[in-house]
């Protein structure tokens, strides 16, 4: 593999001709990672609840738009619908569903899922990128998204190359210093494309809520935090015995987010930043706890326990309730 950047290298690691989200996946317990689609439906009908309160404010019309980035899939949206039905049926045939995704087997797969678990009840409509979308008012979801936006990897004013599969910090890039200086880090993964992806969202609609969940913190931590995952094995990237050329494109690689670099890159645009905070108090505001409770009234205790101990794996601080975060912005 000739030089290039490190952010080169890692989006063809995950999106190139045979990379890692290039096709299907498995995620759960025969994939690569948990993540909280696959733990647990109440995690989308969480969301669903939380649409619902939005048009009964007033800031999402009955007839706008509920769009999910990246949606691997389509099983979160697929939960997030199938609560509306149960929740507020009559705004499956107002509220227009849409899933931003650039790989065409994966569309072919989420709407495939949407026709065998839908048919023709809900409509699902796909864009291969937000600057294809254009609206007046819209929700926008994403899971675990910004982990996996390229990064540059950056050591004590200089940037990585890679050379074959070797790390080399050797290059001087001035827009990495500065985010770097910016954000208090001496070391540590500066990602690419936060700036462009809040444009095109804001450009797409008039007037939106977005909503995104991810793992990090919103200040930088003091070291690298990049990482393969391999059958739900964590391999650090500086590993001295990792395989980087076995690994590559065959496995998931992130890091930990920056939420701040996020907040600056929408506030830059205009938009406003509501809140950070941990996945179980998002996921309690939002009223996860009373759709168990209608659970409870509504199935066999047995199901209910079954669904309860699911549930509890999102908001738990020892699983995802805590070292995952929840950051929401407005456009009004």
């Amino acid at each position: 593999m000739p030089n290039k950047k490190f952010s080169e290298y890692m989006g063809e690691w995950l999106y190139g001709e045979n990379g890692y989200y290039t096709s299907y996946k498995s995620i759960g317990k025969e994939g690569d990672f948990y993540t909280a689609v696959s733990t647990s439906k109440f995690f989308g009908g969480t969301i669903a609840k939380h649409i619902v309160s939005l048009v009964d404010e007033g800031f999402l019309s009955k007839d706008g738009i509920v769009c999910e980035i990246g949606a691997h899939h389509g099983y979160f949206l697929a939960d997030v619908v199938e609560f509306i039905y149960t929740l507020r049926p009559e705004l499956l045939k107002t509220l227009k569903f849409v899933i931003i995704e650039k790989f065409d087997d994966m569309q072919e797969f989420q709407k495939n899922y949407f026709k065998e678990s839908f048919g023709d009840i809900v409509s699902l409509t796909h864009y291969k990128s937000l600057s294809e979308l254009n609206c007046d008012n819209a929700f926008f979801i994403a899971n675990e998204i910004f982990d996996a936006f390229p990064c540059e990897l950056y050591y004590k004013d200089k940037t990585a190359r890679i050379d074959g599969h070797n790390i080399e910090f050797d290059v001087d890039n001035e827009w990495v210093k500065t985010k770097a200086d910016k954000y208090y880090k001496d070391r540590g993964e500066i990602a690419i494309g936060y700036e462009e992806f809040a444009e095109e969202m804001t450009k797409s609609a008039k007037k939106f809520e977005f909503i995104s969940f991810d793992y990090g913190e919103m200040k930088a931590r003091p070291d690298f935090s990049i990482r393969v995952y391999e059958k739900h094995n964590v391999i650090p990237f500086f590993d001295e015995d990792i395989k980087r050329d076995e690994l590559f494109g065959k496995t998931d690689i992130t890091y930990d987010v920056i939420f701040e670099h996020v907040k600056d890159a929408y506030e830059e645009v205009g938009v406003e930043f509501i809140e950070l905070k941990a996945q179980m108090s998002a996921l309690i505001d939002m009223g996860i706890l009373d759709l168990l409770e209608i659970l409870k009234d509504n199935v066999e205790e047995k199901i209910y326990k079954q669904e309860l101990e699911k549930a509890k794996m999102l908001i738990m601080p020892n699983f995802l309730g805590e070292r995952f975060k929840m950051i929401k912005f407005r456009k009004r």
